[in-house]
């Protein structure tokens, strides 16, 4: 199974208070390696010489704007600003800001960031090991490589997200919030119950799917001409039509 590695990030900020809030979330997320630095031009040098993926960059700083320091950020980096000023938020995202993050910001808006940073990064480079999810389990949250998802299933206030190597996670997030964040890398929706990876349909009818570990999965009703188009449209046609 391919390792996805951590995820290199930068954050700037001349308040130790909220260096320490990024770092924390950074924490719970899990798979980001975080460096923080108040020194905004120590961190404009660690950016120059390491070619983070991500930066989180306050904008209003002792001697340097965040704003300057996005101009001179490689178009591969990715930055996030968090400051507690929102009338530069149209100035961020004219920058093409992933995101603008206004102190004091919840985990849940932090992670929201974060998801379209990943979103952005897996279009850019379409690298396997970087194709990854964020979900919530017991009283942290975990990444999982979406290569390695075969289908997810809805399970009460759960999902049951089922793996190529026969194991699953458990995840407290709703089958919609799931399929929110796997649309985007051929996931679709089969059934009130059952999110699928598309290239691992083997084959199909009106009723049933079968996946390419032979996992029978009803159709609802429903969702039969979505999935038809959707495997038109991407070009794969598993088999339609077989014994169920």
């Amino acid at each position: 199974m391919t390792e996805r590695r951590a995820i290199r990030c930068i954050a700037i900020d001349d308040e130790p208070i909220a260096l320490s809030v990024i770092s924390n979330f950074c924490n719970r997320i899990g798979g980001l390696e975080l460096t923080v630095y108040s020194d905004p031009h120590a961190g404009l040098e660690a950016i120059n010489a390491g070619a983070p993926d991500i930066v989180f960059l306050d904008i209003e700083m002792n001697d340097i704007s965040g704003l300057s320091i996005a101009k001179h950020i490689s178009p591969h980096t990715l930055f996030i600003f968090t400051t507690a000023y929102p009338q530069y938020a149209l100035d961020g995202f004219e920058l093409d800001a992933v995101d603008f993050l206004h102190k004091p910001f919840s985990f849940e808006r932090f992670k929201n960031a974060i998801d379209k940073a990943f979103r952005r990064l897996n279009a850019s480079t379409g690298g396997l090991e970087k194709k990854n999810i964020i979900v919530k389990q017991s009283y942290a949250n975990i990444s999982i490589a979406v290569n390695d998802i075969l289908y997810v299933e809805a399970m009460e206030n759960y999902a049951k997200i089922h793996k190529l190597d026969g194991t699953y996670t458990l995840a407290h997030n709703s089958l919609k919030n799931i399929l929110s964040s796997l649309a985007p890398y051929g996931f679709i929706r089969t059934h009130r119950s059952f999110v699928v990876a598309i290239k691992h349909i083997a084959r199909f009818n009106r009723q049933c799917l079968i996946l390419s570990d032979d996992t029978l999965l009803p159709i609802g009703r429903s969702y039969v001409r979505n999935l038809s188009s959707k495997i038109d449209t991407e070009g794969n046609a598993p088999t339609v039509g077989f014994s169920s």
